[in-house]
């Protein structure tokens, strides 16, 4: 009897197998090339991406009518890139940016995707974040914040969620979009902040990481979402971390670069939305160690007795956040506390995948090996790159130690907040700007 036909590869396995051979022969170039060329492929190519952004900020062709509604984003997306290369635009265009954002905030508070349509967290969070990159009194003072805090409390639900929009979905993104621009105006409070912790707390997959609501498959952008809130609202100790952890650390896989969700796809931009899961997570490390301490002792105790290990609900009482916590001082706070030595993925290979990789000699950066380059992936692969460079930092505002940067010294990029994704003196300027306001 002749035996069983193997089972044919699924569409999922044939575009990994062409995924890996593209990669795979990159780095056998790579690996085959005298080592004055290796080191022009690691070149961070500054120029050409500056040249690239700029171009971006001045005009879009027609194709990009498609993004009508995402004007903010691209704004956000090459401005923090510039500013992550250690850059800035001229005057006029730092003018014309800040009077075009104006222009999209909602009289009612809130910012639309372009002016006059309606207000929308994605594109608040954008405009927030582009606005502290440009950083200056006309910039940040142009942010109505009560306004905005009025929109907030409208997207607000009782179910702890927030609405992207009126009538819109509910889900992690828009709780984190709400409460990041809300900690870093200094305008987060009680009300934004309940049952938040409830809502993310039901998106945690048994996988380990977050899903957009609950039952959904975990994601590495919405893991990235629900654990910053969770920090920032002093409620991490409610997640699964340890589950968390080892769910985020398997998605780098052997391209190098991280995956978004088990069995897709390796993807650039997930250098930063997973990168900074685990960058994150590695801040967290005492009470991820915490954690797993009280899970050995309950699986020894449960050898005697089985019927007593706590619920859920048991050990997450009590590890809710203080009622005297300042909510608004925890993002400055977050980066003053102690991290693990060393990072929980592996950062000179993620940065050998975003240089080989994802970057475009021309300029730009993408998604993978075949794809074009775009502003949406030049920005979180940059961001990425930044995390990685000082992954092994204790002190972000020190330089990192030239091994910790893959190529030349002159690659290094400028440190980022890695709970709002903007560069570190910009959030710093922020922070101190609306400290004034009570």
């Amino acid at each position: 009897m002749d035996p069983p036909a193997a089972p044919s590869p699924t569409a999922t396995q044939r575009d990994q197998w062409i995924v890996e051979s593209q990669v795979y022969k990159i780095y056998e170039h790579f690996a085959n090339i005298p080592p004055n060329a290796q080191s022009v492929m690691l070149e961070l190519q500054r120029d050409k991406h500056m040249e690239f952004l700029e171009k971006g900020l001045r005009h879009l062709g027609s194709a990009f009518c498609v993004l009508d509604a995402n004007r903010p984003w691209l704004c956000y997306w090459i401005l923090h890139s510039v500013a992550l290369l250690g850059e800035s635009v001229d005057d006029e265009l730092e003018n014309n940016t800040i009077d075009f954002l104006s222009r999209c905030q909602d009289p009612n508070g809130g910012y639309g995707g372009g002016p006059g349509q309606m207000p929308h967290l994605a594109t608040t969070y954008a405009a927030v974040n582009t606005l502290i990159t440009l950083g200056g009194e006309k910039a940040l003072a142009s942010i109505n914040r009560d306004k905005l805090s009025g929109f907030l409390h409208r997207m607000k639900q009782p179910n702890g969620g927030f609405r992207m929009h009126d009538l819109g979905e509910i889900d992690v993104r828009a709780c984190y979009t709400a409460i990041s621009v809300a900690s870093v105006l200094n305008i987060l409070d009680d009300e934004l902040i309940r049952n938040v912790g409830d809502f993310i707390s039901s998106c945690q997959t048994y996988e380990g990481g977050i899903g957009g609501e609950p039952g959904s498959e975990a994601h590495g952008g919405y893991t990235f979402c629900g654990l910053a809130t969770m920090i920032l609202i002093d409620e991490v100790n409610r997640l699964d971390l340890p589950r968390l952890t080892e769910w985020v650390v398997f998605r780098q896989g052997r391209e190098c670069g991280f995956q978004g969700r088990t069995n897709k796809l390796v993807d650039g931009c997930y250098s930063f939305w997973q990168g900074g899961v685990v960058d994150l997570l590695q801040r967290l490390y005492s009470i991820i160690e915490k954690k797993m301490a009280t899970l050995a002792a309950q699986k020894s105790d449960c050898a005697d007795e089985c019927s007593q290990i706590p619920t859920t609900s048991d050990r997450l009482e009590g590890v809710r956040r203080s009622s005297w916590v300042n909510f608004n001082n925890i993002g400055c706070n977050f980066l003053k506390g102690p991290r693990a030595t060393e990072p929980l993925f592996h950062s000179i290979a993620l940065q050998q995948y975003i240089l080989l990789c994802s970057q475009e000699l021309e300029g730009g950066l993408r998604d993978k090996p075949g794809k074009r380059r775009d502003y949406y992936h030049t920005c979180y692969c940059l961001s990425g790159l930044s995390l990685c460079q000082y992954s092994w930092s204790k002190d972000p505002d020190s330089p990192p130690l030239p091994k910790s940067v893959l190529g030349p010294y002159s690659n290094l990029l400028e440190p980022i907040h890695p709970l709002f994704n903007v560069v570190l003196d910009r959030y710093h300027e922020a922070h101190q700007f609306f400290s004034g306001f009570s």
